[in-house]
């Protein structure tokens, strides 16, 4: 991503349910950005989600948007339909092999997020904690 400034979690509540599920967009729309595999539309969707200068909810109803996602999901479709059950088998064990690395660097994230910030005047503990 080029911009200069990128969105915080919070600012995808909007949409998100929670600070894990907005954390997760994030880290999604980064990696739509970063994916030069995928159609430029989606890209430039995900980059200007990510600089703040498209609110999420609004590029989720931009025509252009939508339909670069409707049509990248129909492309992900047909391919499963025509995979092999061996190659099913095989891309099983790769997104396995991914997921792992993906839970791993969410963990990390969620750690660096939820660390207790170092000068804090409430010494670190939460409302209702003695």
């Amino acid at each position: 991503m080029t911009a200069d400034r990128e969105i915080q979690d919070e600012e995808l509540m909007g949409i998100a349910q929670d600070p894990e599920q907005a954390l997760r967009l994030r880290r999604s729309l980064r990696t739509i950005a970063g994916a030069s595999s995928l159609d430029p539309a989606l890209r430039e969707m995900a980059t200007e989600v990510l600089s703040g200068r498209v609110d999420v909810k609004d590029a989720f109803q931009d025509p252009r948007y939508t339909e670069a996602v409707y049509q990248r999901l129909h492309e992900m479709r047909r391919a499963a339909d025509d995979q092999t059950y061996a190659e099913r088998r095989q891309t099983e064990g790769q997104f396995a092999e991914w997921d792992a690395r993906q839970q791993a660097e969410l963990d990390r994230e969620r750690a660096e997020r939820d660390a207790p910030v170092h000068g804090s005047v409430s010494g670190g503990k939460r409302a209702g904690q003695r």
